[in-house]
C-alpha cells in the first residue's frame, strides 16, 4: 500500500497527463495544439506498448522483485527528459486569452456547464480505461487465454492508441471536440458490446483490444485542448488537473468494482455491462457543451 499504492500515486500525479499536457499546450499556438496534445498522449501509448510486453519478460524471467527494479532503473531516464520539456515551458509566452489569475480561472470553470459536464465524462474514461488496463488480462486468463495472449492484448491497446491518439488529435482540429468525444464513448460502448457477444479466442481480443486502442486515449488531447479552448492556455495544466483528478475517481472506481464484483459472483460480466451503460451517458453528457471561449477571458 505504501509503495504501490502511495508512492507509485504520487509519481503518476507528477509525471500525469495534466502536467505534461498543460506544457505542452502552453507551448503551441491553437491551430496546432490538438495535434501537439494528441503526440504527446501518443508517446505515452508508445511506452504501453513497448513496456508491457518487456515487463512481462522480466517477470518471466528474473521474478517481480527484480523485474520491478529494473522498471524503477529505466524510469529514471524521465529525469533528464523531463529537464528539457521544463525548459520549453519555462520559456512559453503568457496567453492574452487566459484569466488573469488562477483564482480567476477557477471561478470561470466553477461556473461553466461545461466544465462541469467534461468533469463528468471524465469519470467515464478513468473507468473505462482502468477496469480493461487491470483486469482484461485476468478475464481473459480466466476464459481460458494464455498469459502471453493476455499480455499481448493490453500491448496492443497501447500500439493502437498510438495511432488513435494521433487521428483524434487531428479531429479535434478540424470538428467540434465535444463532437469526437462523444463519438470515441458511444464507439467504445459498442466495442464492448461486440467483445461480449463474440465466442472468445485470442485472435478475437486481439480485435477488441485493436478497436478500443483507437478509442483508448483519444480523449485526453481532446479534453485538454477544449479546455485551453474554452479558458485559455495559461491554467491549462490546472483545470485539466481538476478535470483529471474525476478520472483518477473513476479510475479507482473501476479497478476496486471490478475486483469486488469478481470476487462476489466469480464473473466480470456485471461490470462490463456498467462500462457499456456509463459510455452511452458520457455520450450525451458532451454533446451540449459550449465550445466558444469565454468572452471576458478573451478580452483579459
Amino acid at each position: 500500500h505504501l509503495s504501490a499504492g502511495l508512492l507509485v500515486g504520487l509519481a503518476l500525479s507528477g509525471t500525469s497527463f495534466a502536467v505534461v499536457l498543460g506544457a505542452v499546450g502552453r507551448a503551441f499556438p491553437p491551430d496546432r495544439r490538438p495535434l501537439a496534445l494528441g503526440l504527446a498522449s501518443a508517446g505515452g501509448s508508445f511506452g504501453q506498448f513497448v513496456m508491457v510486453p518487456v515487463g512481462q519478460q522480466f517477470i518471466g524471467q528474473y521474478g517481480w522483485i527484480t523485474a520491478l527494479t529494473l522498471l524503477a532503473a529505466i524510469a529514471l531516464a524521465m529525469v533528464a527528459l523531463a529537464a528539457s520539456l521544463a525548459q520549453r515551458d519555462r520559456d512559453a509566452p503568457a496567453a492574452a486569452t487566459s484569466a488573469a489569475s488562477l483564482g480567476a480561472a477557477m471561478a470561470e470553470a466553477r461556473g461553466h456547464r461545461g466544465y462541469q459536464l467534461l468533469v463528468a465524462g471524465f469519470f467515464v474514461c478513468g473507468f473505462h480505461i482502468t477496469f480493461i488496463g487491470t483486469h482484461l488480462p485476468a478475464y481473459l486468463s480466466d476464459r481460458g487465454l494464455a498469459a502471453d495472449e493476455a499480455a499481448l492484448a493490453l500491448a496492443l491497446i497501447g500500439l493502437f492508441n498510438i495511432f488513435g491518439s494521433i487521428i483524434c488529435g487531428v479531429a479535434g482540429g478540424r470538428f467540434a471536440k465535444k463532437n469526437v468525444l462523444s463519438v470515441i464513448y458511444v464507439a467504445r460502448s459498442v466495442v464492448i458490446v461486440a467483445f461480449l457477444m463474440a465466442p472468445l479466442s485470442a485472435w478475437a481480443a486481439y480485435a477488441f483490444a485493436a478497436a478500443m486502442g483507437l478509442l483508448w486515449l483519444g480523449t485526453v488531447p481532446l479534453t485538454s485542448a477544449l479546455i485551453a479552448q474554452v479558458f485559455g492556455p495559461r491554467y491549462m495544466g490546472a483545470l485539466f488537473g481538476i478535470v483529471f483528478f474525476s478520472h483518477q475517481i473513476g479510475a479507482f472506481i473501476g479497478v476496486w468494482l471490478g475486483g469486488y464484483v469478481f470476487d462476489v459472483t466469480g464473473s466480470y460480466d456485471a461490470v462490463w455491462w456498467i462500462a457499456i451503460l456509463l459510455g452511452l451517458a458520457a455520450t450525451a453528457l458532451h454533446l451540449p457543451i459550449n465550445e466558444r471561449p469565454l468572452a471576458r477571458v478573451a478580452a483579459g
